[in-house]
């Protein structure tokens, strides 16, 4: 099947911290495969699709060069490769950032002291780039692994690296100097395919599901004076769904909320006199 053209060749993480949540956001939108640990790829049974398993950093060159036609990768690793690719659908995990980090003892708090000194990273093109914007020559010695230690070990005089707690630096003795910029995962596909129905249907079964996890639907009752209120309170996505109870004077409404605001809203809600207030999970939507 991974030499059947007439497929989809879509690839994924195969190990690391994007691995599982992109095979998760995969099966919630509706798509069925089985991923094993030693598999290199998987069939999809109920689309034409075939999902190749392969290193997260893999993923922008391939895609780049046709060799697949879309996958799901780190918006930090399509930047450092250059890749000249379609982004299409931000996936709201594996956020992290990019530090210039330096041992606790570095004094200033500026770039300059590193002209001419040397940097250890995992990114080097992202790397020269920040550092030639600032006006200041580095030396890029390019690391895969534990780019933490090098400093401690005199091989660098800093590092730039991804830093999402910031735990590590600290159990090195190093600290963060400047940010460089902020990432996350992204659905990538090759710009010559980019337009396809099913890339298209892809990414808006993926929004659904990206959508419901930032929403819940709340539910309550509320007399039809205090309408207009409630609305202010909890406007919806787009406007509430409002019905008639056959109490008199009361209608029942239902409206989508952000999760993190769910609790605060049922607060006001029941200041203004609204019941029955629930909040049911939304599993996957179309907006």
């Amino acid at each position: 099947m991974i030499h059947d053209r007439t497929r989809l060749r879509f690839a994924i993480p195969g190990k690391g911290r994007l691995r599982e949540p992109s095979i998760e956001l995969l099966r919630k939108a509706g798509f069925d495969f089985r991923a094993k640990d030693r598999n290199l790829y998987a069939t999809c049974t109920n689309s034409d699709i075939v999902f190749i398993f392969v290193r997260a950093d893999d993923i922008p060159v391939l895609v780049n060069a046709g060799v697949v036609d879309m996958g799901i990768t780190g918006s930090d690793l399509v930047l450092e490769r250059k890749s000249s690719l379609e982004e299409i659908l931000p996936l709201g995990f594996g956020k992290c950032r990019l530090c210039v980090a330096v041992h606790e003892s570095f004094t200033s708090d500026d770039l300059s002291p590193l002209a001419g000194k040397t940097i250890a990273t995992s990114f080097p093109h992202i790397t020269d780039s920040f550092f030639k914007s600032h006006g200041i020559d580095v030396k890029c010695v390019e690391m895969n692994g534990s780019v933490e230690i090098m400093v401690a070990l005199g091989l660098a005089d800093a590092i730039v690296d991804i830093v999402e707690t910031g735990d590590s630096l600290r159990d090195n003795n190093l600290r963060i100097l400047k940010d460089i910029g902020k990432y996350e995962t992204m659905l990538v596909a090759s710009k010559s395919i980019s337009n396809d129905p099913r890339v298209k249907n892809i990414k808006r079964r993926m929004e659904g599901i990206l959508v419901a996890n930032r929403y819940s639907i709340l539910e309550f009752n509320i007399r039809e004076e205090n309408l207009r209120d409630a609305e202010k309170i909890a406007p919806g996505y787009e406007s509430p769904t409002i019905s008639k109870l056959d109490q008199e004077g009361w209608l029942a409404v239902k409206v989508m909320v952000e999760k993190n605001k769910v609790v605060e809203t049922m607060d006001r809600l029941e200041s203004i006199g609204a019941t029955a207030i629930i909040e049911t999970e939304v599993r996957n939507c179309r907006l």
